[in-house]
């Protein structure tokens, strides 16, 4: 999947991930992705939750090597 920007949040545990991915996206133009990359396995629950209470799109979450690319849509305005 094709990000238009990487957030690394390799070695954050909960909630630094989403706080990070919170504060990255409101840099984000509406329906930009964001990679979030991060080691921590809670961000598969904590992600989609988080994207369910803010109105932005999780598209999916892929597991590579005990790693997590997680891509969030900036939803619309």
């Amino acid at each position: 999947m094709k990000a238009d920007q990487t957030l690394d949040c390799m070695g954050l545990y909960c909630p630094m991930p989403i706080y990070k991915t919170a504060q990255k996206i409101k840099e984000l133009k509406q329906g930009e992705v964001l990679e979030i990359i991060a080691d921590d396995k809670g961000i598969k629950q904590d992600m989609p939750a988080w994207c369910r209470t803010t109105g932005n799109e999780c598209l999916g979450i892929e597991e590579k090597d005990g790693e997590f690319h997680v891509y969030v849509k900036k939803k619309a305005n």
